[in-house]
């Protein structure tokens, strides 16, 4: 795994998020919510830097489909990923219970790494991770401004401001079995959709490209994933339309299909 920033990208296209915003809330994908033929809970889990306010488009769109959804109870998604992930679980773990089934965990980048991680240790409690943007391949493969950022808050983190990642937590111990499960492989029973754009001005498209995945390219922003129209379309074929009409095998492949008609338009 290559530690640091990739090479210039160009972020100025992160800019562009508002009009996808716009084009969400015209789309009849968002604006006539589909009805879930079985409706699911579903975490939801918010980017580097941002809090749960971050996923309430998508959480409201999931409500009006008739999904029962829950917080990640995150303010600033900036804590040590083990001490993060271990917050997570627990939470996971009482909103599965109270549900009575297993969850859908979706995260947007480093919320997606959170979730592939609770995937992987607890298939129990997860019956679908979907990701957007999330560098599991390399965690560091982001813009500079981005990676500075992050080493400016792991530099306060190691000279003891609570609640912050620190140097330590990239190679050091604490960390070890978080980087291992989020290169483990998922267990049969838990679908897997990685969702990527080779338009991301934040993190190397590349490093989104899971082996263990369904992956589905869409044209987005980063930050305008949770926004984002061919996103919206992905997530209606995988947690909708594919139960109506095709066996849940053939979930994730359909939702492929969905994500490149989305990245072609």
């Amino acid at each position: 795994m290559n530690i640091g920033p990739v090479p210039l990208t160009p972020i100025w296209r992160e800019g562009l998020l508002p009009f996808e915003f716009r084009a969400l809330l015209r789309h009849r994908v968002f604006r006539d919510a589909p009805q879930a033929p079985d409706p699911q809970p579903v975490l939801l889990i918010p980017g580097f830097l941002t809090g749960d306010a971050q996923l309430a488009a998508l959480g409201s769109w999931l409500r009006r489909c008739g999904h029962s959804t829950h917080r990640s109870g995150i303010r600033l998604n900036v804590d040590c990923s083990a001490a993060a992930t271990a917050r997570l679980e627990q939470r996971l773990e009482d909103f599965v219970q109270l549900q009575g089934r297993p969850a859908v965990v979706i995260g947007q980048s480093r919320g997606g790494l959170f979730a592939r991680v609770l995937g992987a240790r607890r298939p129990d409690l997860v019956s679908r991770v979907v990701t957007l943007g999330s560098p599991h391949r390399n965690p560091f493969a982001v813009h500079p401004f981005v990676w500075t950022q992050g080493a400016a808050i792991a530099g306060l983190g190691t000279l003891g401001v609570p609640g912050l990642a620190s140097h330590r937590c990239r190679s050091g111990a604490c960390c070890r079995a978080f980087m291992e499960d989020l290169g483990a492989p998922l267990a049969a029973g838990t679908d897997f959709l990685s969702v990527y754009s080779k338009c991301d001005g934040i993190v190397d498209w590349r490093a989104c490209v899971d082996p263990a995945a369904a992956n589905a390219e869409v044209r987005s922003t980063h930050c305008g994933m949770a926004v984002n129209v061919g996103v919206y379309q992905l997530l209606d074929a995988t947690l909708h339309r594919s139960l109506r009409r095709r066996p849940p095998a053939r979930a994730a492949k359909r939702a492929v299909a969905a994500g490149r008609s989305s990245a072609a338009a």
